[in-house]
């Protein structure tokens, strides 16, 4: 039976390892944890939040494309508070109210990957 995520995987172009530790760790705010070394190898990057309850694993992929439409919701606290950080990282926010019950909003990351931001209104 399911019962959790272990991680999300996004792609990415070969060689931008050092952007996605620059957005994941100095935007987001995760932290960088280490790949097996057989893993490593192959390149890309694993990133962590809250203890290790959110894993984003970013994969090298020689004929990348970002997923646009596909993405991971992720969780916040404070999404106010959490979107200003993004915009002082001069990352793009774009705020989405369909979802019933939320604030969202989308952002990209440095090679294209949409990924969801969302908190839960009281």
């Amino acid at each position: 039976m399911l019962h959790a995520v272990d991680h999300v995987q996004l792609a990415a172009p070969p060689g931008s390892e050092t952007q996605l530790r620059s957005y994941y760790v100095g935007v987001l705010g995760m932290t960088e944890t280490p790949k097996p070394p057989v893993l490593a190898a192959r390149g890309g990057c694993w990133f962590e939040a809250g203890a290790g309850a959110v894993r984003l694993h970013l994969g090298i992929e020689a004929d990348f494309r970002p997923a646009t439409k596909a993405h991971p919701g992720l969780l916040v606290r404070d999404i106010d508070a959490y979107a200003d950080r993004l915009v002082a990282h001069d990352a793009e926010v774009a705020w989405d109210e369909d979802l019933p019950g939320h604030r969202r909003f989308y952002s990209w990351d440095p090679v294209g990957n949409r990924l969801e931001f969302l908190e839960a209104l009281a």
